[in-house]
């Protein structure tokens, strides 16, 4: 009986010695470790990817923002304030989207097939609405000229980027509204454009969030 008792009491405190060190080893000094790691190696990305305006983070380079005129009342949906760059759709539905402020706990895709006549409605309107609000004096927009990218989301709703020719349909409708010459936006747009990684992986991109910031300082030394 009492070796018995000896042997369950052996166990019970080789288990405990081993809970305390895997606790202390995986709990406390490997977390730690890969945490010093990432803030030595890339402390930008272990951050978050933050982007500073004024010394103020503003957001994430990662995640993409909304840039909409306050709602009026009786108002669903926010038009958007045309001042700024505007990135992609919200959720995939065009301008009749649920997501509109790109909160992070509606993110995901509509599910929706590509034949479905919801969707199809949402990108038409879409597209309609990209060549109407981007087409001003002496500059129209053609349907062949709107890309994918700004009529759908992608797969989160939250994607921060837009291609370089969504950004380009933009330029001549931010220089009018903001008081800025075509070749000045156009510039803006050209320098913020990321190329392919590694050179030949994904499509060139343009952060809309990082774009917008550069058209602020832009504007204010107008």
């Amino acid at each position: 009986m009492n070796n018995s008792v000896t042997d369950t009491a052996r166990l019970l405190w080789a288990g405990l010695r081993a809970l305390l060190v895997l606790t202390v080893v995986c709990g406390v000094i490997y977390p730690l470790a890969i945490t010093g790691v990432a803030q030595g190696l890339f402390p930008d990305k272990a951050n978050g990817s933050e982007i500073e305006s004024n010394g103020q983070v503003v957001g994430s380079s990662l995640i993409g923002q909304a840039y909409n005129l306050p709602l009026k009342k009786g108002q669903e949906t926010p038009d958007p304030d045309l001042m700024w760059f505007q990135g992609r759709p919200q959720n995939g539905l065009g301008t009749n989207t649920v997501n509109t402020q790109y909160k992070l706990i509606l993110s995901g895709a509509t599910n929706r097939s590509g034949d479905n006549a919801d969707l199809i409605k949402w990108v038409k309107d879409a597209k309609a609405a990209v060549i109407k609000d981007n087409s001003v004096n002496g500059y129209t927009v053609k349907p062949s000229q709107v890309p994918a990218d700004a009529v759908t989301s992608s797969g989160s709703g939250l994607d921060p980027d837009i291609s370089p020719q969504y950004a380009d349909i933009q330029v001549h409708r931010i220089a009018e509204k903001n008081g800025l010459s075509v070749a000045q936006v156009q510039k803006l747009v050209d320098e913020h454009i990321d190329g392919r990684t590694l050179g030949f992986i994904g499509e060139p991109t343009v952060n809309v969030l990082e774009l917008n910031i550069a058209l602020k300082a832009l504007v204010a030394k107008s």
